[in-house]
């Protein structure tokens, strides 16, 4: 299982965890991770939107997003257009990664997904949301 924090401006991962469950650690992991790499502003003005997976409605990860002033929003429930930046990253992760590929152990598959999230998704490859820029380009012609 694969758990990503977005940032819906720019549409890259800022933040990412693996496990074989899917358990509220794995989504802890990924959001201390972009908490890490981004620093969250500290008016209370991050918000952190999921699809009410039991990983996110947690009291573990109600803790974490308190813990750094993270309000949280969730998708109503069979709605996952309401999540649609994280639905379209998993798409196209399965479409352009996954499905043409099979892994000896998890630990193959994990360092895949990291050389497309971390070299190839966030720095290279471009999105026609963004004006067909990658997400590090787009925020640096934003910064």
């Amino acid at each position: 299982y694969l758990a990503a924090v977005i940032d819906a401006f720019s549409r890259k991962v800022v933040g990412w965890s693996m496990s074989e469950r899917i358990t509220e650690k794995v989504a802890i992991d990924a959001m201390e991770q972009a908490v890490g790499r981004e620093g969250p502003p500290d008016d209370g003005s991050l918000v952190f939107h999921d699809d009410r997976g039991a990983q996110y409605t947690s009291r573990s990860f109600q803790r974490c997003l308190d813990s750094h002033g993270i309000v949280q929003s969730v998708s109503r429930p069979g709605t996952p257009l309401d999540n649609a930046v994280a639905e379209s990253f998993f798409k196209t992760l399965k479409r352009e990664l996954v499905e043409e590929r099979s892994y000896g152990t998890r630990d193959e598959a994990k360092q895949d997904i990291f050389k497309y999230i971390e070299l190839y998704y966030n720095r290279v490859r471009m999105h026609s949301t963004l004006g067909y820029m990658s997400p590090v380009e787009y925020e640096r012609q934003y910064a």
